[in-house]
């Protein structure tokens, strides 16, 4: 998932690195201190896509609260920071967390474009991250040391998506996008993936800002393709799938992680919106589809925060749990921590968690859902997924 509303220029980044200075070095070496320690949690918490970022922030609180409920020798404080999915506070935010919170690791940022602009802080600081949710493929290739995901990249799920809709039977299909790093890249990536297996592929762009697609819509119906796959996030995807069904389009509707969310069927209405697909690198199985512990895991989400478990929820989990287990061992200091970062290996809620050397997750799954009434429901992995 890729939030990326202003570009921060290598000018800015490094400088707010110098501005750091010697923070890794402070007097606690990277750590908190006495018996607890503070893990940050930064995304967009109050901002216009919150939906997306507040499930793994309860999934995170629900892992750290649970742990501290054994009474461990180290507790861990877990400390939020609403960026808004603005670049320039993820920026100003993680400089005070490091220096003034002394945080000893970060759940976050959810964004890739806060992941651009937050990490090299991160990493000249030594503070490790662990990113429930930032998907784009390049953050793996920038040599951070200390930046790990719980989620695969838009080249994963791109090929993911693209499998599924070649095994669905489509031979025609028609990418929109918002005209957006993360949502072109991803439709494009989609495109190339249906293209590879035979099929057909057209394109167009919407103005994610505006509200009338009848233009691409008109295009849509004129080309008649088996599916449209759309690029973008929630809001966007609601309106056009709207127009799309009112316009009398009567094939398959898919978006990305970006859509996968309840104001996705808001914004189509419940009607509109049904049988639209969803792909994603996260996993959400509230019935335990996939295995026990998902099942539990969302019983326990849903007693905590009485609501069912969303989007990147078990992945906020998974996220912090990787803290977890380094600090479980006695790892106190940031350092310490993101050397444990390396060797952990666990089953997570629902995939296995264990960090290759770029900091990738080394499971690369990806994940179907589709909306029935109000909500969406695990469809299966996308090797396996069918749709009628």
């Amino acid at each position: 998932m890729r939030r990326n509303k202003m570009r921060v220029t290598g000018a800015m980044a490094v400088s707010a690195v110098l501005a750091l200075g010697a923070v890794s070095c402070s007097d606690d070496d990277g750590g908190s201190g006495g018996d607890e320690v503070t893990i940050g949690f930064m995304g967009d918490l109050t901002g216009e896509n919150s939906g997306l970022v507040v499930p793994p922030w309860q999934g995170a609180t629900l892992a750290v609260d649970q742990y501290n409920a054994t009474n461990p020798k180290i507790k861990i404080k877990l400390k939020k920071y609403d960026t808004q999915g603005k670049t320039e506070q993820a920026t100003t935010q993680v400089q005070g967390a490091i220096k003034n919170d002394k945080i000893v690791g970060l759940i976050g940022p959810a964004f890739s474009g806060e992941s651009q602009a937050a990490n090299p802080i991160l990493n000249e600081a030594k503070v490790p991250s662990v990113t429930p949710s930032a998907t784009q493929i390049t953050l793996a290739e920038k040599g951070w040391k200390y930046w790990h995901r719980v989620v695969a990249d838009d080249a994963v799920q791109s090929a993911g998506a693209g499998e599924f809709l070649a095994n669905a039977g489509v031979k025609k299909l028609f990418t929109v996008s918002d005209n957006q790093d993360y949502g072109k890249g991803l439709a494009d990536a989609v495109g190339k993936a249906v293209q590879a297996k035979g099929a057909t592929v057209q394109s167009d762009a919407v103005n994610d800002k505006g509200t009338d697609y009848s233009s691409t819509v008109n295009k849509i119906n004129q080309a008649k393709p088996d599916a449209v796959y759309f690029g973008g996030y929630y809001a966007v995807a609601g309106r056009l799938f709207k127009q799309l069904r009112e316009g009398g389009y009567k094939g398959k509707m898919m978006s990305g992680d970006g859509s996968l969310a309840s104001g996705l069927v808001e914004g189509a209405g419940q009607q509109n919106a049904q049988g639209a697909l969803l792909s994603c690198g996260c996993l959400i199985d509230a019935t335990g589809k996939t295995n026990e512990k998902a099942k539990k895991f969302a019983a326990d989400y849903k007693a905590k925060f009485n609501t069912e478990v969303a989007i990147y929820s078990t992945e906020g989990f998974d996220a912090a749990t990787a803290f977890i287990e380094a600090i479980k061992s006695g790892k106190k200091t940031t350092e310490d921590i993101n050397d444990a970062l390396k060797t952990v290996s666990f089953q997570g809620v629902g995939k296995p968690i264990k960090f290759d050397e770029h900091g990738e997750l080394a499971a690369q799954d990806i994940f179907i859902y589709e909306v029935k009434n109000n909500t969406i429901p695990l469809l299966g992995n996308s090797k396996e997924a069918k749709v009628a």
